[in-house]
């Protein structure tokens, strides 16, 4: 996802985005764990999604839990 993409996006799919990224990021650290993750580099991306639409947010003041 890039930032342009995000900056496209409103506060309601912006925070809808987040969650639905933090329910894939558990489900892949859960995977990793019990061994069934093929690629690994796919929880860095989540977590780089992640952290790039908690910035957005921030930038144009939506607020998140």
């Amino acid at each position: 996802m890039k930032a342009s993409e995000i900056r496209e996006m409103e506060a309601d799919q912006i925070r809808e985005k987040l969650v639905e990224l933090k329910k894939e990021l558990f489900n892949l650290r859960f995977q990793n764990e019990v061994g069934q993750l093929e690629n690994t580099a796919t929880l860095s991306n989540v977590k780089k999604d992640i952290a790039r639409l908690y910035t957005i947010s921030k930038e144009m003041n939506v607020t998140t839990s």
